[in-house]
């Protein structure tokens, strides 16, 4: 497995194994299977309702806790949101049974941001969390963060795929020290991503899906990438992504699929921005 360096020194591998919607019943099974195929990055969040599953399958594996990468997420607090988010925070260790994270997340840009990064610095200064970063930050909202506050955030999460490229923002996130993650790196399959002749043809190429045409390709920009499946044999086919290498004609002619706009929702849109203010997690 490669890695990457974060902003602190922090090493992360480049590709792991996410939980999205994947139901609490099916997740410790799931998360069983990736780390039986080779996968120690785990992503999972507050938000996602199965942090607890995921923590049952970690204390099952065997797997010593300092090789395993884990990755949890804080959704939006209610004020006082330094207190809440402690809070949150102490709630997702319970929940994982762990003594740390690896590294943990603003999951939106909403709320009380400076008050929830302050109580996320806090964590890391302790060493409760070894690096803190945000998801679905665009470049004006990572940028004030980065300028108005002590630690730079080490990743930002954000729907990365080869339909929604994000090359700009990758450029200043370069710049900033902040690690790209990509979430959605499949794009759920939408723009019949899995049978795209462009990506298709560079498969046959290469003997290799399109599915890892397109981790390959994340792993090629430096991006993390985090794939989801409850099948084992595409979790293994999944993290077979390291005996081939894109051109870089290949790499450029992905580069002209970028439809330069989110499949998903847009966080300019006032309508999602109040959709997700207003939703609170249970408990």
């Amino acid at each position: 497995m490669q890695h990457l360096t974060l902003n602190n020194g922090v090493d992360m591998p480049v590709l792991g194994f996410g939980v999205f919607q994947i139901p609490a019943e099916q997740t410790e099974q799931a998360v069983t299977d990736a780390l039986a195929a080779g996968y120690r990055l785990l992503d999972t969040a507050a938000a996602y309702g199965n942090e607890e599953a995921v923590g049952h399958a970690i204390k099952n594996s065997g797997i010593p806790r300092r090789d395993l990468f884990v990755t949890t997420k804080l959704w939006i607090q209610d004020a006082p949101a330094e207190t809440n988010t402690r809070r949150a925070f102490e709630t997702s260790l319970t929940k994982l049974g762990l003594d740390y994270v690896d590294l943990y997340l603003m999951h939106q840009p909403y709320g009380d941001v400076y008050g929830q990064w302050r109580a996320m610095e806090a964590v890391s200064r302790e060493g409760l969390a070894k690096a803190i970063g945000v998801a679905n930050f665009y470049p004006d909202r990572l940028l004030d963060l980065i300028l108005n506050n002590e630690i730079t955030p080490a990743v930002n999460q954000i729907e990365t795929h080869p339909f929604f490229q994000r090359t700009a923002d990758q450029e200043l996130m370069r710049r900033h020290g902040v690690q790209p993650q990509s979430w959605g790196g499949f794009a759920e399959g939408k723009n019949n991503l899995f049978t795209n002749p462009v990506l298709s043809d560079i498969g046959n190429a290469h003997g290799k899906s399109v599915a890892q045409v397109v981790l390959r390709w994340l792993i090629q920009r430096d991006i993390v990438t985090i794939p989801k499946s409850v099948n084992p044999d595409r979790m293994a086919q999944n993290i077979d992504v390291f005996d081939f290498t894109l051109t870089d004609d290949q790499m450029a002619t992905i580069a002209t699929l970028d439809t330069r706009t989110t499949l998903f929702f847009d966080h300019h849109d006032p309508a999602m921005v109040d959709w997700l203010a207003k939703r609170r997690l249970d408990g």
